[in-house]
């Protein structure tokens, strides 16, 4: 028995944790170096060929550690997360885990250098072993979600991907060109509170461009909202604008914007209205008839800002 350890319970296994999930995977081919001998290549930019991988690597969730690294009496460390999943029983040794702290590892990381996971999608950062996590978040590489609204899909990727993604499986109307005007239609819609109208896509100046249409409330009062968000990074998603109209009876509502990166989740941009949001009484009024059936005819145009 290890000095100061003691024998715990058995626990569960925990099963190997994916770093992202992608539609289309490539095992990652990267280089790193350190500040100090070594050089290694592989996954996580790291090549196991004299155990740093496996040093770095936690043994429950499979992904890299970052301090605070802790370890047992016998020396077997694991990451933060897990130490609080496994109650502080050591997933190795099953000895108590108490509060060490594997300083020499976590000096050890700092002499490192990897680069971007995101490195086969095209970013060749190479950066600092404590700094890379905080990259990859901001990545401008890192796959993005899938941008359906309809279900919530799991799916991440490049903007490729997504698009045979949304044609292939989503079966979304895919267009041409810069404008568009679209209708949108639905039975007694005093009876539906929450609903979300098929995707479409339009490929325009080279890029694409996803329109949402969909019902829902603003505090108690409900409302339909159209917007348009682009596929790609907000910096891109600047360069272009748009406009939405709605109307009959001679009156019309209008909106003019900026589309949204699909970095921003759908609902995000629903819940801050940036779109063109129309409340249900103007909206059968714009439908004509008896008020009883929605009929609502939503025009656009994309331009590219100069």
């Amino acid at each position: 028995m290890a000095p100061g350890g003691s024998a715990c319970k058995e626990v569960e296994s925990y099963p190997a944790v994916a770093d992202y999930a992608i539609a289309t995977t490539t095992p990652e081919s990267n280089s790193m170096t350190t500040k100090s001998s070594f050089g290694f290549v592989g996954k996580h930019g790291i090549q196991s060929n004299n155990g740093v991988y496996e040093l770095l690597e936690c043994p429950v969730c499979k992904n890299l550690m970052y301090p605070p690294i802790h370890q047992c009496p016998n020396g077997h460390t694991l990451c933060l997360n897990c130490k609080n999943r496994v109650r502080n029983c050591c997933p190795s040794c099953r000895y108590d885990l108490g509060n060490i702290r594997c300083l020499a590892l976590e000096k050890f990381a700092e002499s490192l250098e990897l680069p971007c996971k995101y490195h086969s999608l095209g970013c060749h950062e190479i950066l600092p072993y404590y700094s890379k996590l905080k990259h990859k978040q901001h990545c401008r590489f890192r796959p993005y979600n899938c941008p359906y609204a309809g279900s919530d899909c799991s799916i991440t990727g490049d903007i490729p991907t997504l698009i045979a993604h949304l044609k292939d499986d989503h079966k979304v109307d895919m267009h041409d060109g810069c404008t568009f005007n679209h209708r949108y239609v639905k039975s007694n819609p005093q009876e539906v509170e929450h609903a979300t109208w098929m995707l479409t896509v339009f490929k325009c100046f080279g890029k694409q461009f996803c329109l949402h249409f969909e019902a829902f409330q603003i505090g108690m009062v409900p409302v339909y909202m159209a917007f348009l968000r682009f596929m790609g990074d907000d910096s891109e998603a600047k360069k272009f604008g748009y406009c939405l109209e709605v109307g009959a009876n001679g009156r019309k509502l209008t909106w003019q914007g900026i589309p949204r990166s699909i970095r921003d989740g759908h609902r995000k941009v629903r819940d801050s209205q940036d779109g063109l949001v129309i409340q249900r009484n103007l909206a059968l009024h714009f439908s004509g008839g008896d008020r009883q059936e929605l009929k609502l005819r939503v025009s656009g145009r994309i331009w590219k800002e100069a």
